[in-house]
C-alpha cells in the first residue's frame, strides 16, 4: 500500500475523525428519542431511518465544507463530482437494524480515496462506534499503514488453524440469497471455532482488526460499507479480497494475512463464491 506524494493521508484520516465524531453525537441524540423507518430500499427488511439520512447530509456538509473541490459518494444521498483526485466514501450509520433495535453495534464510516497511478486506493479511513464512542483509524504513513483504536496501535490476532477461528459473517436483505447463504454457512460452521453474526460490517472488519474476531466473510456489501474498515484491517496485519460471491454480488473475505489461504478455500468449498 502506497499513498501519492502530493496527499496528506493523515490530514485526511483527522478531518474524517474530526466529522465522524460530529456526525456519531447526532447519531446518539437522535437514538435518545424515538426511532422509526422512514423507508425501505431493497427489501422490506432493508430499512432507512431519518437518522440515516440526517447523518449523511452532515457528514457530506462538513466534508465539503473543508474541502469543496472532493467527490463524495453515500449510501444515501446522490453522487457528487469532485476535482481534486480525492473522494469520499460514506456510510452514515453501518447496522441501521441495530440502530433501530437499540443494538449498541452500529457506526459511522468515512474513507477518502484517492486517484493514484494504479487507480483509486484507499489513503484513510474511520469507523466510529457511535452508540459506545469507540474510534478505529487507519491511514497510508510514509513508514507504511497505521492502524489505531482509541488512538493507540492495534494488531490482528496470531494465525490461528482454520478449527480454532471465530469468524463474523452477515446476510443478504434479499431471502433468496439468505436461504443460500445458509446452506454454506452450514458447511463452514462445524470447521471454525464458531460464527458471529454482529450486524456491522465496517464494525466486523475492525474487530479482526483488533483481534475481537479472527476473520469476517460476507456476500452483498457495498463500497461504503467497507471501505473504512477494510483498510483498518489491512493497516492492523490483515489480507482482504473482494470477490464474486455465488449470487453474482461482491462477497468480502478478511483475515490475517498468515491465514487467509487457509479461509479463503473453506469459504470456496462452502459454495460461497460464484467458482474458481
Amino acid at each position: 500500500m502506497s499513498v501519492p506524494a502530493a496527499v496528506d493521508a493523515e490530514a485526511l484520516r483527522d478531518l474524517a475523525l474530526d466529522v465522524a465524531r460530529a456526525a456519531g453525537a447526532l447519531v446518539r441524540e437522535h437514538r435518545a428519542g424515538d426511532v422509526a423507518v422512514a423507508d425501505t430500499k431493497t427489501s422490506p427488511v432493508d430499512v432507512v431511518t431519518e437518522t440515516d439520512r440526517a447523518s449523511e447530509a452532515l457528514i457530506r456538509r462538513l466534508l465539503l465544507q473543508a474541502r469543496p473541490d472532493d467527490a463524495v459518494l453515500g449510501e444515501e444521498g446522490d453522487d457528487v463530482a469532485g476535482t481534486s483526485g480525492v473522494r469520499w466514501i460514506v456510510d452514515p450509520v453501518d447496522g441501521t437494524v441495530n440502530f433501530l433495535y437499540g443494538l449498541p453495534q452500529y457506526a459511522v464510516s468515512i474513507a477518502a480515496e484517492v486517484e493514484g497511478a494504479g487507480g483509486p486506493e484507499v489513503v484513510a479511513g474511520v469507523v466510529l462506534n457511535a452508540a459506545t464512542g469507540v474510534e478505529y483509524a487507519a491511514h497510508l504513513g510514509p513508514h507504511g499503514p497505521v492502524a489505531t483504536r482509541d488512538g493507540r496501535p492495534v494488531g490482528v490476532r496470531p494465525a490461528a488453524p482454520l478449527s480454532q477461528m471465530l469468524v463474523a459473517t452477515g446476510f443478504s436483505y434479499d431471502a433468496d440469497v439468505r436461504e443460500r447463504q445458509a446452506r454454506s454457512l452450514v458447511h463452514l460452521l462445524p470447521r471454525v471455532r464458531d460464527v458471529r453474526r454482529l450486524g456491522s460490517c465496517a464494525l466486523d472488519l475492525c474487530g479482526v482488526a483488533e483481534g475481537t474476531v479472527d476473520a469476517y466473510v460476507e456476500e452483498g456489501v457495498h463500497l461504503w460499507d467497507h471501505a473504512a474498515g477494510a483498510l483498518v484491517a489491512r493497516a492492523a496485519g490483515a489480507r482482504t479480497e473482494l470477490t464474486t460471491g455465488a449470487s453474482g454480488r461482491d462477497l468480502l473475505l478478511c483475515a490475517p494475512a498468515e491465514s487467509f489461504e487457509e479461509l479463503r478455500a473453506l469459504v470456496v468449498e462452502a459454495g460461497y463464491t460464484a467458482g474458481e
